[in-house]
């Protein structure tokens, strides 16, 4: 895939260079072979500096990309046997929610994600991924029967937010909303949330009340989008770099605050550059997590779970004593 971002260039102009030799085939000469893989090796290390030190909004044009993997292809290189359920039985189907019962490796789990669409009409048919109200009423009644049969919850998030129009308000987008959280504070079975491209708003909120959050390395968690943000104090979407590095949106600045449980690896370059290595190193990391809270004790795992969320954005009081002698 091209290095088609724009803190990509300088390995667009590597990668072009490459491209060159490698059309001559077997009509390298020796010296060109040599500098050939000397480019791919300056190339392959180039590309693991850069997308190690990222900022903020560098890493929000990642979890953005237009080649990302989506949920679709999570499930189809970590999951066996993925059954698809349709519908809320209340109003009707929202295709920006995939979901249904899976194997993942030996055990039977329910699957719950956000999908966005490739081209213009899976856009639309998907609604960008921004689910409905039925498509959170659909995951209500999923998750409930994963509670009736024991299985685990796993739920893959990539949304920029819950859909916002007036249809969407008037058939009850923020009681649905409300009502997954609310289950999910309570149900008795492990819950794993993983962000695996944009994680934002109550859209992604919705369903990551979990035991673990999990982040994919080069994706974002966020109250609002870097540009809603922007727009809001300083009237100009422009700002957006700069509200990215304020809102510390991305996995190596959450997981020091408690937000996330674990950054799981991303491939050279990010995970559109290789969907079955970070299917791989996502599934790796979800049997850990459900392997350790298998062994919680149901009263533990729902209190852990009810710990978590009461530990965010916690902060310590300075006494009296210490604030007086640093005034």
């Amino acid at each position: 895939m091209a290095y088609d971002l724009e803190f990509e260039k300088p390995l667009a102009e590597l990668e072009k260079k490459i491209t060159a030799l490698q059309r001559k085939g077997d009509r390298l000469k020796p010296e060109e072979h040599k500098q050939l893989q000397e480019l791919e090796g300056e190339l392959t290390r180039r590309t693991a500096e850069m997308y190690k030190n990222l900022t903020s909004w560098q890493t929000a044009q990642v979890a953005r990309h237009k080649d990302r993997p989506y949920v679709s292809d999570y499930i189809k290189f970590m999951c066996d046997d993925f059954f698809e359920l349709h519908g809320d039985r209340a109003f009707g189907d929202d295709h920006a929610i995939i979901a249904g019962p899976a194997r993942l490796g030996d055990k039977s789990v329910m699957v719950i994600g956000h999908q966005k669409g490739r081209d213009v009409k899976e856009r639309i048919l998907r609604n960008n991924g921004m689910p409905h109200p039925e498509g959170y009423r659909k995951t209500y009644r999923l998750m409930q029967q994963a509670e009736k049969f024991g299985m685990p919850v796993i739920t893959l998030i990539d949304v920029s937010g819950a859909s916002p129009s007036l249809m969407d308000e008037e058939r009850g987008q923020s009681e649905a909303i409300a009502s997954n959280l609310y289950l999910m504070a309570r149900l008795r079975v492990p819950i794993i949330a993983t962000v695996i491209g944009e994680g934002g708003s109550g859209g992604a909120l919705a369903i990551s009340v979990a035991n673990r959050i999990l982040m994919l390395e080069h994706s974002i968690y966020t109250v609002a989008a870097p540009e809603a943000a922007a727009s809001i104090l300083w009237r100009d979407a422009i700002h957006a770099p700069q509200a990215a590095e304020a809102m510390r949106i991305s996995a190596r600045e959450l997981l020091p605050l408690g937000i996330i449980d674990e950054i799981v690896p991303e491939p050279a370059g990010g995970a559109h550059r290789s969907y079955q290595q970070a299917a791989e190193n996502l599934k790796a990391a979800l049997l850990k997590h459900l392997d350790e809270l298998k062994q919680m004790p149901l009263d533990t795992l729902l209190e852990q779970r009810y710990q978590k969320f009461r530990a965010i954005g916690k902060f310590g009081r300075i006494e009296i004593a210490e604030a007086s002698s640093i005034s």
